[in-house]
């Protein structure tokens, strides 16, 4: 649901501001932030006093407001512990915005400023720190309500301001601020697409979503391939994961191209399977339910193509989405049928809940035509990704180092992080099979790695990534939903690409 939210940056005085509320920082051993010192200094020394009465430990994210300081105009001050001055991460200063938001919108105003960019974090700037606050406070106020009688997510804030005492930069930083918002309405949208049902979301539904982009940015460039023009054009793999539903399968391709002609464009493919039973190979009943996020990956494109048009981004990025539901059914593809893929390599289907790797390889080839300068898929690919790796980082393979070198940095610079697995010519040994080209699975040993190495068969032109975000796209047990990764990501390394990351 979006929130409407705008954010702005700004020059003002804590002290002098006549605000709803405004937040300043809170250190361990009752240490003050810039800002804090200018309030204590104006209420002449009422906020330290208040302090040491030791109610407020300073703990990261915890918040209290106080009413009525003398001399200060702003009706609330909110107090936003910031833990030990010095040894603040990234995340931790995320935890920070988002405490500072979840208390915002429970306040009945309608717009609250924040002074806590001036807290300082090891190796990031200024602008960096800006744009980490705007996406921190969005995460945090993001609501999926809109099939609840009585939501309670309903709030009065719309406005959201990041102030400064001097204006140096200001220009500077407010672009930095409205790029940070196209990003979290992005990463809003790949939210609220994963968390739709599955007998809403379906393949069509995300082609109705990119034509929607089309009509909304004259940017986008939207073009859906049905089940006619796929089977014409050979993909018969993707076609095969279909088979056994009534939702027909998509092939979706929205273009933005708004850079120079003559740059190569960046090509993501995401995959859409918008409910995936397993088919024939059914999946345990058990937590069957959260493979509506199996699409997480073609929410993803869809995110990074609506960042790019509504920051107006110089950049040429074109998204692919493959989408099927994978069901069982008298028509469904059956264990040990064979189908001959897009690039004419014939696949044996040893297992159909292998299904993605089969919808993406024939994506990956058809994507050859654009002429990619660089290509990054995007699926829930691998239940071996999350015992590998847990759900902090993604997945990362590929066969160009200096493409994933440079995903790694944008996951540091973004916290959207990524590890690297080995794709080792050795493991395509695992794909052989007796009947066909190659297998759809290779066994139980490194499944992460052969899932990658049998798209390695279809990316020989062009330099690839492959992002498994099956540990990353969603949130499990109370707090299930989907995070939105790695809109943020993507957009880190495609601002990195065309050097428009703004620099303080």
């Amino acid at each position: 649901m979006d929130q409407n939210i705008s954010y702005h940056a700004i020059q003002t005085l804590p002290e002098s501001t006549q605000s709803a509320c405004i937040a300043i920082g809170i250190y361990k051993s009752r240490k003050l932030t810039a800002a804090a010192e200018q309030i204590d200094k104006a209420c002449k020394g009422y906020l330290r006093a208040l302090l040491k009465e030791g109610d407020f430990n300073a703990d990261i994210g915890e918040t209290q407001l106080l009413y009525g300081l003398p001399n200060v105009q702003a009706k609330r001050i909110l107090l936003v512990g910031c833990g030990q001055a010095g040894k603040i991460s990234l995340a931790d200063y995320r935890h920070i915005h988002a405490a500072f938001a979840r208390k915002a919108v429970h306040l009945k105003t309608s717009e609250a400023i924040s002074f806590l960019t001036e807290i300082e974090v090891s190796d990031l700037e200024k602008t960096a720190r800006l744009q980490h606050a705007v996406l921190a406070a969005e995460d945090a106020i993001y609501r999926f309500e809109q099939y609840k009688t009585d939501p309670v997510g309903k709030f009065k804030l719309k406005k959201i301001s990041f102030a400064q005492a001097d204006g140096k930069q200001l220009a500077q930083h407010s672009v930095a601020v409205s790029q940070a918002a196209a990003i979290a309405k992005g990463t809003a949208l790949a939210k609220t697409l994963g968390n739709l049902p599955a007998n809403v979301c379906t393949p069509s539904y995300l082609a109705k979503q990119a034509r929607a982009l089309q009509r909304d940015f004259k940017s986008v460039k939207t073009n859906v391939l049905d089940e006619t023009a796929m089977k014409k054009l050979g993909m018969n793999a993707l076609l095969s994961v279909g088979r056994g539903s009534r939702e027909p399968a998509r092939l979706i391709v929205m273009e933005y191209m708004h850079g120079k002609k003559t740059d190569k464009p960046v090509v993501l493919v995401g995959k859409g399977i918008t409910f995936d039973t397993g088919g024939i190979s059914i999946k345990p009943s058990l937590g069957m339910d959260e493979m509506k996020f199996d699409m997480c990956g073609a929410a993803s494109v869809l995110g990074v193509i609506k960042a790019c048009a509504q920051m107006q981004l110089k950049a040429n990025v074109i998204g692919v989405i493959a989408g099927a539901e994978n069901m069982p059914g008298g028509n469904a593809t059956k264990p040990g049928d064979i189908v001959k893929s897009y690039s004419g390599k014939t696949i044996e289907i040893l297992n159909t809940d292998a299904e993605g790797r089969l919808v993406l390889c024939d994506a990956l080839t058809y994507i050859e035509r654009f002429k990619p300068g660089a290509v990054i898929d995007i699926a829930t690919l691998t239940g071996a990704c999350i015992v590998a790796l847990g759900r902090l980082p993604s997945g990362l393979l590929g066969n160009n180092q200096k493409l994933i070198d440079q995903l790694i940095k944008a996951g540091e610079q973004s916290g959207d992080r990524v590890w690297q697995l080995p794709l080792w010519p050795e493991y395509r040994k695992q794909l052989k099979s007796n009947f066909a080209d190659l297998a759809n699975i290779g066994g139980p040993e490194a499944g992460t790695i052969t899932a990658a190495s049998f798209l390695s068969h279809f990316t020989e032109a062009y330099p690839w990534a492959h992002l498994d975000i099956a540990g990353t796209a969603w949130r499990t047990g109370k707090q299930k939903g989907a995070t939105g990764r790695p809109v943020q990501l993507l957009m880190q390394y495609i601002l990195m690409q065309h050097a428009q990351s703004v620099k303080a």
